[in-house]
């Protein structure tokens, strides 16, 4: 951000920048605090993008992509395509929006006919790729495909209709693999950068260096600032151009600043600090944009810190995350703890902050402000008309994309608040797995007295209620011995003997000690495995044990993914609600022996 003045001797006060037009600009873009909708991939939702051609385009982790047509109100799902065979790790459209391709770890790179939505070319590349780029301008008949290699720093360009073989080669341009492309159609030049925080600019034909002739154009990087993710030792997650090439935005992680460049002079221009220690101090200083309640601020801290640690596939998840233009080029989108922060870049001012009372975690943005083109035609008789009908059809739906971390769903953001009828903007186009089809189908049979087997149940401890779903299909054992204990007042008064932060939190001996406990059989029961059940996330419930079959009372949840666990404790339920307590627990001082100074017990269990 610009420093202020100094106070001099007769200096005049310097005004405060003001942008033109800012309201009318505001009314183009999504105003809503609550998503409006979501729709549903099978597996977590990675990217999507938005098509000159009115097409969004949302992809997940495991290789599936889906095509969606923007209508008058909302989207309209056209097809899906099971595109890759292993994580797709990234995504690029053409200037024009005719072209769209994917590359995945399977290493192969799919192109696909956007506004027919047909898969043209599929490129078996050879090595592992690590971003892909379309680097041809409007309307050329060659679409050319820029691709990047995970084990180094070469660059190959594809002919989209060719047969697999690249065109060209450049192996100079950078040292570091290069994990970000972005192509300007103005001035046809690729920004790219490397994982060592070096961007480069080049025009994708020979000899691949930076433009030439280009008036106001840097001419030696040295007088540039494009050295200022080598200084910060940080890695840019995205590069993204406004809508007239002028400047370009990043984020970067570990510091988390939002910058951006002129695109001529590569010089910095703004620079917003989102680092965690930033936030914590605005939260305890009371001058963030927005306050969340302590307990809250809590849990998005610990979901900050998660999204730096690499996953079970080795990838950050932050590193998915982005920062979008609005179509004016004066106001910059981008995900925060806070919420999708609205920023006036001329003003340098907060003038939205979308989502933040969700228990989302925004990720990748995408942003639609055209207005859909209409079926049936108009005359221009009737368009200079004062028609209230056709004055509300001409209306425009500004929508904004966004997916979420660990989540399933894509979400649109619009000028409308949902109704407010709960679960109802949660749109069910999947067909639901078959651990939820048999939570769903599991209901207790008629019978005298309670069922031995239940479908939730809330544990009140002295830190809270924990409420848990239980998974009685897949663990009716497992379940039934809790729910026979829970009943009968067996884990009333027992404590949380063991807690590992990070890790997990442990319960259910009566002896307090973890050598006690014993199933309501009298005998220890056997293991329950279920492929429908992982330890692949945290929060899952799990019957602690002494090696194979020794199942008795004690059981544990788990605050974070811990695979290594999967079959070899049984999963019988999950944390609904209640993971501020979870993490209360989680965090308590304990002695060597992991265990608490402080006993926190369970009052007792209610089983619904």
């Amino acid at each position: 951000m610009p420093m202020p003045a100094p106070a001099g001797n007769g200096t005049a006060k310097k005004k405060r920048k003001v942008l033109p037009h800012e309201k009318l600009y505001l009314e183009h873009l999504p105003s809503a605090d609550r998503y409006y909708k979501s729709f549903m991939h099978r597996d977590v939702v990675n990217f999507n993008i938005m098509t000159e051609t009115e097409f969004l385009i949302t992809t997940s982790v495991d290789g599936h992509l889906k095509f969606w047509k923007k209508q008058e109100q909302g989207i309209e799902f056209v097809k899906h395509y099971r595109a890759h065979l292993a994580t797709i790790v990234a995504v690029s459209a053409s200037a024009d929006g005719q072209l769209f391709a994917s590359v995945a770890e399977d290493g192969t790179a799919k192109v696909f006919d956007v506004v027919n939505f047909d898969m043209i070319s599929m490129l078996t590349l050879g090595y592992t790729p690590n971003a892909c780029c379309w680097v041809h301008r409007r309307g050329q008949a060659q679409g050319l495909l820029a691709v990047s290699d995970k084990q180094s720093g070469t660059i190959r360009l594809y002919d989209a209709r060719g047969d697999g073989k690249p065109l060209e080669t450049i192996e100079k341009l950078h040292r570091f693999p290069v994990h970000i492309m972005t192509y300007s159609d103005r001035y046809d030049t690729v920004i790219s950068a490397d994982e060592a925080g070096f961007i480069e600019y080049w025009r994708p034909v020979e000899p691949f260096e930076p433009p030439k002739h280009v008036p106001g154009m840097w001419t030696f990087k040295s007088t540039t600032d494009l050295y200022e993710f080598k200084k910060a030792k940080a890695t840019p997650t995205c590069i993204t151009l406004s809508p007239d090439s002028s400047h370009f935005v990043t984020f970067s992680l570990p510091d988390r600043q939002i910058r951006i460049f002129s695109f001529l002079s590569g010089k910095l221009t703004r620079r917003y600090d989102e680092s965690l220690e930033a936030i914590q101090e605005m939260q305890q200083a009371g001058t963030a944009v927005y306050k969340v309640e302590d307990m809250e601020f809590g849990r998005r801290l610990a979901v900050e810190r998660e999204l730096e640690l690499p996953g079970v596939d080795g990838r950050i998840p932050a590193m998915w995350s982005n920062a979008i233009w609005d179509e004016s080029g004066a106001f910059v989108l981008y995900p925060t703890l806070l919420g999708i922060k609205v920023v006036n870049i001329v003003t340098n001012r907060v003038v939205r902050l979308l989502g933040k009372d969700e228990t989302v975690r925004w990720m990748n943005l995408a942003l639609y402000q055209g207005a859909p083109a209409k079926k049936g035609m108009t005359t221009v008789a009737a368009a200079a008309s004062a028609n209230p009908l056709l004055a509300e059809k001409s209306v425009r739906d500004p929508t904004l994309f966004s997916t979420g971390y660990k989540r399933q769903r894509f979400y649109l953001f619009t000028r409308s608040e949902p109704e407010d009828k709960s679960g109802d903007r949660d749109i069910f186009n999947e067909r639901p797995t078959r651990e939820e089809q048999t939570i769903a189908s599991s209901t207790p049979a008629l019978q005298k007295g309670p069922s031995p087997l239940a479908n939730a149940a809330t544990i009140h401890t002295t830190f809270g209620d924990i409420h848990i779903r239980l998974f009685p299909q897949q663990a009716p054992k497992a379940v039934e011995n809790f729910v026979g204990h829970s009943r009968s007042g067996y884990y009333e008064g027992v404590i949380f003997h063991r807690v590992i932060p990070k890790f997990m939190i442990q319960t259910g001996d009566p002896l307090g000690d973890g050598t006690g406990g014993t199933s309501i059989w009298g005998s220890e029961f056997e293991d329950e495995f279920s492929d429908d059940l992982r330890h692949d996330r945290p929060y899952m419930v799990s019957m602690a044990n002494a090696g194979p079959n020794t199942n008795g009372s004690q059981f544990f949840i788990t605050t974070t993914a811990t695979p290594w666990l999967d079959k070899k404790h049984t999963i019988f339920g999950r944390v609904l609600s209640g993971l501020e307590v979870v993490h209360n627990i989680e965090n308590v001082k304990t002695n060597k022996l992991d265990k608490p100074y402080e006993d926190i017990k369970i009052i007792n269990i209610d089983i619904e």
